[in-house]
């Protein structure tokens, strides 16, 4: 499929830059330039935030129910689309086509959900104290919102804002990622063309803190949703409290996999292992900390490293492949520089730990065992496909060890004592634990996570509420 170029989608137009500039998108699985996309300045910005001030207007005075059926429309033109949009997904973000048409489908399912969940959020009546009142709590769309995206789920990460933000009224304008833009403006797409009124969804894409410091401040906005990295979300958060704007952060982290001793072992590595290497690890939950006991930690990093070596790695438009490269080639300087770090420390590197041919930015899945605590890997969010393994004895310092870091996404363990679970469950500081099973994010489910990991939802009924204002009306009656 032709990739194609990607324009800027203000008050439900197509548009090139008013000041005709545009940015190149790469391959990263070829380093070739494949398309070019819009590069949006502030007279732009002033156009697409006042769309959805206008947007907003309709929408918050649209039916529940109708708000609802727009947004389903879309999820069937996923459906109908997925596969078209999965090649250009893998064509712009690197991972395998079947990972891109994955993405794609579970857009819909998310666009449904929050289509449904939407049609119920009910505000209640108050017993008043004096019964001449009437007492009422309402539920109201906060307002326009901006939206600011990543590059590693191009679809997935800008589902979740826009269907929780059109689920409950509110306009919402889109920071796409750069790096991938055409996938997200697909999804985009499928709104505009199930019938979305003018200014409800906007697309802009641009130098990412110009958008930002211009977006956030400016008084159309009412709440800003953010995916990314922690030390960015720390200064947008910032920007966000000094203007009283409410805001969601899903952050970095660097998720702890507990191995106990009494695990199944083949069921760890196989779980783990398509966790790890899926998206080629650039994926927020990816786990990253393999924390095994001793008594099968031999055994476990023989069969992870055995998964590891057969997996197919290359472009992920050729079939078969189960692993594509990283999306830019700063990711695979990070991953030479954390494999070498380790190293240096003391780490065994059983498999893999370097760059894959000279084209394309490929590297090795990789397994390191016997990973000293003060090695880079252990306290940066790696990112990408490294297995870092060291051991434990007692599973009170393993849960210290997951606790260690100011991070809190995500987390995994293994084990089949209910004990061991309930220790887990309770002792792990994390937004979500999956015990005995790779990450399971559907919409129903909370998603996000504490400490510098961030803070509020993007699944769940939880997520609706960052899009709401609660207003309380007492009335006096006669």
């Amino acid at each position: 499929m032709t990739y194609p170029n990607t324009q800027l989608f203000i008050d439900n137009q197509w548009c090139d830059a008013a000041a005709g500039e545009t940015l190149a998108v790469l391959n990263p699985a070829t380093g070739q330039e494949i398309g070019r996309l819009a590069h949006a300045r502030k007279p732009d910005l002033d156009r697409a935030l006042a769309a959805a001030e206008r947007g907003f207007a309709t929408w918050r005075n649209t039916p529940a129910h109708e708000r609802s059926a727009i947004m389903r429309r879309a999820a069937g033109l996923m459906r109908e689309r997925a596969e078209a949009i999965a090649a250009v997904m893998t064509q712009e973000q690197g991972k395998p086509l079947v990972e891109a048409k994955i993405e794609a489908l579970a857009a819909a399912d998310i666009i449904e959900w929050f289509a449904e969940e939407g049609r119920r959020v009910y505000g209640r009546i108050v017993p008043p104290r004096n019964l001449a009142a009437d007492q009422r709590v309402l539920k109201e769309p906060v307002g326009p919102v901006a939206a600011f995206t990543p590059w590693n789920f191009p679809i997935n990460q800008v589902v979740r804002k826009v269907s929780a933000a059109l689920a409950t009224g509110c306009s919402i304008l889109v920071k796409g990622p750069e790096e991938t833009p055409a996938s997200p403006a697909e999804l985009i797409r499928a709104f505009s063309d199930a019938g979305l009124p003018a200014g409800v969804l906007g697309l802009v894409y641009g130098v990412p803190a110009e958008i930002s410091e211009y977006l956030i401040p400016h008084p159309v906005i009412r709440k800003i949703t953010f995916t990314g990295s922690t030390p960015v979300g720390k200064q947008l958060a910032a920007m966000a409290g000094l203007h009283m704007k409410r805001a969601t952060m899903e952050l970095g982290g660097h998720a702890p996999v507990i191995v106990c001793d009494d695990a199944d072992l083949e069921l760890a590595v196989k779980a783990i292992g398509a966790a790890k290497f899926r998206n080629a690890g650039q994926v927020c939950i990816s786990p990253t900390r393999y924390l095994v006991h001793n008594k099968v930690k031999a055994d476990f990093v023989d069969a992870f490293a055995a998964l590891a070596k057969g997996l197919k790695v290359g472009n992920g438009m050729e079939k078969g492949i189960q692993m594509g490269p990283m999306a830019n080639d700063r990711g695979l300087a990070t991953m030479v520089r954390l494999t070498e770090n380790a190293a240096a420390k003391g780490a065994k590197v059983v498999t893999g730990g370097e760059r894959i041919g000279t084209t394309g930015n490929f590297f090795a899945p990789t397994v390191l065992t016997d990973v000293p605590l003060d090695a880079d890997i252990f306290n940066q969010e790696p990112f990408g496909p490294i297995a870092a393994v060291r051991g434990f004895d007692d599973l009170a310092d393993a849960i210290k060890e997951a606790n260690r870091l100011p991070w809190g996404l995500s987390a995994y363990a293994f084990t089949r004592s209910l004990k061991n679970a309930h220790q887990l469950s309770h002792g792990v500081e994390v937004g979500m634990l999956w015990v005995n099973q790779p990450a399971a994010p559907s919409a129903e489910l909370p998603f996000g996570g504490v400490k510098d990991s961030g803070y509020g939802s993007e699944g769940g009924p939880e997520a609706l509420e960052a899009y709401l204002n609660t207003k309380t009306v007492s009335i006096i009656c006669g």
